[in-house]
């Protein structure tokens, strides 16, 4: 383990740790609280089962969208736009036909093509206009997938509540669109001639960092890098034993209401669990992680990064909760994303 800057530990190198995982028969019904655990997170056990049908779900997802037009529409917002950034409001479709919102930004005088960006917002927030990343010389989607502002008028389960909508289900648990929404903003990317196809990334944290995995494992042609801060879902029936923070408590709160229910969900969430995703990334991907963190435990993003079969550079943050190194990890985020897309070039 080498030292790196900004008071964090990194931890470099291809995928030769990875690791197959199953899953116990944890009872959810019962939390301690951080407090109580002894801490290793980074040899804690975090097991999930991989679906058999795994791939075939995701396919099928995948050909839903494709069956649907995706119709993006730009609309300029000059008012939003500054002298070095175009501001756009994109609207495209989705899995089941739905329209989703987001916020396009492009360089206002730079040459294109552009390497491109997806930031992917977390579990409670709004996506906010990526301007600073145009500003780096990138075309950026900030997505909103649906249930967030502008794409809830068909689907809005709230916050709480996206993470247990038809939990039990996974063929209509709510995260299912709510993942697709986000390849589906990569296929956006893909259709706009001022993006170099070739240079394209993601971005998030918390919910942002999970969805980026699940996203850059569902392209794998297309995603060039990955930049992931405290990743949600992962994990996923591992967590809430952690941790009775949201939004893991929710499924808590669920079981605790439902205690017969255990073993569907279980099942369920197994498809959207970013472990299971994990050694089908190929990009070049970056994890930071706080090891005081009580919303997203370390111990999950730790087995993610075992997880991860691809090149691969963990920071980790010892005195640091959810924000996982913010704001200064910011520098590291931007200095690896120019690395792998060349913003510059």
């Amino acid at each position: 383990m080498n030292l790196s800057g900004s008071g964090s530990a990194a931890v470099e190198g291809p995928g030769a740790d990875a690791c197959s995982t199953e899953q116990p028969a944890h009872a959810l019904l019962s939390t301690p609280s951080r407090g109580m655990l002894l801490r290793d997170p980074e040899t804690a056990i975090v097991e999930v089962e991989l679906p058999d049908d795994f791939d075939a779900f995701w396919a099928a997802g995948l050909a839903d969208c494709a069956s649907y037009p995706l119709e993006p529409v730009l609309t300029e917002m000059p008012t939003l736009s500054t002298d070095n950034v175009i501001v756009y409001d994109l609207r495209y479709t989705s899995f089941g036909g739905l329209r989703i919102a987001g916020w396009y930004t492009t360089p206002r005088d730079r040459p294109a093509p552009y390497p491109a960006l997806v930031t992917i917002p977390g579990y409670i927030s709004e996506p906010t206009i990526p301007k600073e990343w145009s500003e780096l010389g990138y075309a950026a989607l900030a997505v909103a997938p649906r249930g967030k502002l502008r794409s809830n008028d068909v689907f809005n389960p709230g916050y709480p509540g996206l993470l247990t909508h038809n939990i039990v289900d996974h063929n209509t648990y709510g995260y299912r669109g709510f993942y697709l929404d986000v390849v589906r903003a990569v296929d956006v990317l893909l259709g706009r001639p001022e993006v170099d196809n070739a240079r394209i990334g993601l971005q998030g944290s918390s919910q942002g960092g999970g969805l980026g995995i699940s996203t850059a494992a569902l392209r794998p042609d297309v995603i060039k890098a990955v930049a992931a801060g405290a990743p949600y879902l992962c994990g996923i029936m591992t967590a809430p034993t952690l941790t009775r923070s949201y939004p893991y408590e929710e499924i808590s709160e669920y079981l605790r209401v439902h205690p017969k229910d255990v073993d569907r969900v279980r099942e369920s969430v197994a498809y959207y669990d970013g472990l299971n995703f994990a050694p089908k990334v190929q990009a070049p991907t970056l994890l930071y992680l706080g090891l005081e963190d009580d919303v997203c435990p370390p111990e999950t993003g730790f087995a993610l990064h075992r997880t991860l079969t691809c090149e691969k550079t963990l920071h980790t943050f010892p005195h640091c909760a959810h924000h996982a190194g913010l704001p200064g990890v910011m520098r590291i985020v931007e200095d690896f994303l120019a690395e792998h897309l060349q913003p510059g070039r």
